[in-house]
């Protein structure tokens, strides 16, 4: 399963209504830069990293600039607003996905390339559910990210024979 297999959830409302609503309730306001962030994060549904958002805000013709490190902060008060949520990779370096409009779902992760899979399967989230309810926990959310090795990076290396090789 893609991310255009998982369909988009219909949202109370928008991301930028919603960061501005969690705002509001921290005594912050919504600045022009973080408007921009959240409008250039949620302009398409793709992982990314923050050097990523970094360099898709450098490319704007309008002129309108976000600085590295309010990029970085921005990022970190959308974690907290629960507009975005921080998938690991093996790599170690952390990439951001929307969590505020998108349907549960899960991820395997290879450990060779480090490729994300979403998707979703209802007989898990049942099993994590009754899970929770034999321990009398009351569960808001799950992730499960499974890692292991893609089909790509399991398939054996092709060797290139030289000429001599050959002889």
């Amino acid at each position: 399963m893609t991310d255009s297999d998982l369909a988009v959830l219909d949202a109370a409302s928008v991301p930028v209504d919603k960061f501005r609503e969690y705002l509001l309730t921290k005594g912050q306001r919504l600045t022009r830069e973080r408007m921009i962030v959240v409008e250039e994060v949620f302009a398409d549904h793709e992982h990314f990293d923050s050097d990523q958002l970094i360099e898709r805000l450098s490319h704007r013709t309008d002129g309108r600039r976000v600085s590295r490190s309010s990029v970085y902060r921005i990022l970190t008060l959308m974690v907290d607003a629960g507009l975005l949520r921080k998938v690991a990779r093996p790599s170690g370096r952390e990439v951001y996905e929307h969590d505020y409009g998108y349907p549960q779902h899960d991820h395997l992760i290879c450990s060779g390339c480090g490729s994300l899979i979403e998707f979703h399967n209802e007989s898990i989230a049942r099993l994590i559910q009754e899970v929770a309810s034999q321990h009398g926990f009351l569960m808001t959310s799950h992730r499960l990210e499974v890692y292991g090795t893609c089909e790509a990076c399991r398939r054996p290396k092709t060797r290139r024979f030289r000429k001599l090789d050959m002889i």
